[in-house]
């Protein structure tokens, strides 16, 4: 692996195959009635799209590169400053779906939106200039960190926000710095969830923290238990395929295949389906991949940032037309999918709107990362994601780091706080540590174990302790 030193930022042109939305007519139209994620569905001033070309043509985009020790990153300020590439290095994965097709369809709120990336989608959602170029400017950071400053201004409110891509020497996460600004003399509304896209099959699963019992529909509109689903969600009848219907794992999947009425994985959910977590305490979730073995975290502030939000097709017929809808064939002629995984500030739920007085700026971070053959992690935090898995048989537990570790003490101890096993490990990004063991003859058993992982000077990166699953009733939609 190539080592340098600082972060590396450039320009240059892409050629990417791209589909072009339709020319304008000579009367735009401008919807005023079409009601969208909460909002009233007017445009003005921008015109609405209703036609993209058939036809593909190579198309110079202008692409900002950012990378260090561990990633690469790249953003296309001509598409609202969204993220379209986020490369783990040490492995060549690339934990963000990556396209290489600009292929839209009439999705947003103005017509065209494409898939794959981080979209930012502010001041509601799917960004009304979400086709729209940003002005960019790359600013360095005088410890060698490097940000790509996008600049959007939203053409329907006159509100400014502005986001930072930034990478650190010697980090191996991605952090996103925001600036939503109401410049008008207006209190205005807005929402703000970070929607990043992961190219899946069905050996993908998503991961939210262990306090998440019950998910939600957009608006509280349905309920349902989690991961486990027992009843109806979105029509399908969870709980009687869990009875009746077995799963096969895929190649690369846990030895034992999930359970059909798991929401966790993208392979048991066939229709497009939302779901939102409510209520957790954890500033982490994100998904994973078991036949790469390889993955993404996202972690931000719980109390600022609450938001976490799965979105799939469905893996059926439906889901299948919108990924040939989206993207082109690979080199194996898939159209792949994906589901989009969401962060958002302020709400747990869509469409929820926050409050931005006039001549206010609100400010957060959100950061990105990605990890390497632990699982699912089960708690993380910006310097670790941990996982720890304790069966009758077998123990595993996984380390994931995002910075250099040397000589860290990885330690399971009982609840009476006694050290009963331990190892040493030089941790690293792309080097994580991965143990998978008969059970002890006195078993780790959850609610009596914790995980502690000691940097060499004895101070804690990060602890775990998993817990019995809370058991209650779900909770009534709203009304």
């Amino acid at each position: 692996m190539s080592r340098i030193s600082t972060v590396r930022a450039w320009t240059e042109d892409l050629v990417l195959p791209t589909y072009l939305p339709a020319p304008p007519d000579r009367n735009p139209m401008f919807l005023e009635k079409r009601v969208y994620q909460g909002s009233s569905g007017k445009i003005y001033p921008l015109p609405f799209t209703d036609r993209i070309t058939e036809t593909k043509t190579d198309r110079k985009w202008k692409a900002v590169w950012l990378e260090n020790e561990f990633l690469r990153v790249m953003v296309l300020p001509e598409f609202g400053g969204r993220i379209h590439v986020a490369q783990d290095k040490t492995n060549g994965y690339d934990f963000i779906y990556r396209q290489n097709v600009i292929k839209p369809a009439l999705v947003g709120l103005a017509g065209p939106w494409i898939s794959g990336g981080i979209e930012f989608n502010w001041p509601q959602h799917h960004r009304p200039a979400t086709f729209l170029p940003v002005d960019f400017q790359i600013e360095a950071h005088a410890d060698g960190a490097q940000t790509v400053w996008c600049n959007a201004h939203d053409p329907l409110t006159r509100m400014k926000g502005l986001h930072g891509v930034c990478l650190h020497p010697g980090r191996a996460y991605l952090q996103v710095k925001v600036r939503a600004c109401n410049r008008t003399p207006f209190v205005q509304t807005f929402l703000w969830w970070a929607n990043a896209a992961v190219r899946v099959h069905e050996g993908y699963q998503s991961f939210f923290p262990p306090d998440v019992n019950f998910v939600a529909d957009h608006a509280r509109r349905a309920m349902s238990e989690y991961p486990l689903s027992r009843g109806f969600y979105y029509g399908v009848n969870y709980g009687e395929r869990g009875r009746q219907t077995k799963s096969e794992a895929a190649d690369g999947c846990p030895r034992s295949a999930p359970r059909p009425n798991d929401l966790s994985w993208y392979a048991n959910i066939p229709v497009p389906t939302s779901y939102m977590c409510l209520g957790s305490q954890g500033d982490f979730f994100g998904g994973y991949d078991h036949v790469q073995q390889a993955g993404f975290v996202h972690v931000a502030d719980h109390h600022i940032a609450p938001g976490k939000k799965q979105w799939t097709w469905g893996n059926h017929d439906f889901g299948r037309a919108w990924d040939r809808h989206l993207t082109d064939a690979d080199e194996h002629g898939e159209f792949a999918p994906y589901i989009e995984l969401m962060a958002g500030v302020f709400t747990d739920n869509q469409p929820d709107f926050s409050f931005l007085q006039p001549g206010e700026t609100k400010a957060w971070s959100q950061f990105w990362y990605p990890i390497q053959k632990i699982g699912p992690a089960q708690h993380a935090n910006l310097d670790a994601a941990v996982s720890l898995r304790l069966g009758r048989k077998r123990f595993a537990l996984g380390v994931s780091v995002t910075r250099p570790f040397p000589k860290v003490v990885i330690r399971l101890e009982r609840r009476d706080g006694s050290v009963a096993a331990e190892w040493d490990a030089d941790l690293a990004p792309g080097r994580p540590f991965v143990l998978d063991s008969r059970q002890a003859v006195k078993p780790w058993e959850t609610g009596e174990t914790t995980l502690r992982v000691l940097d060499q000077n004895g101070r804690e990166i990060i602890t775990y302790s998993p817990k019995r699953p809370a058991r209650g009733e779900v909770p009534p939609p709203a009304t």
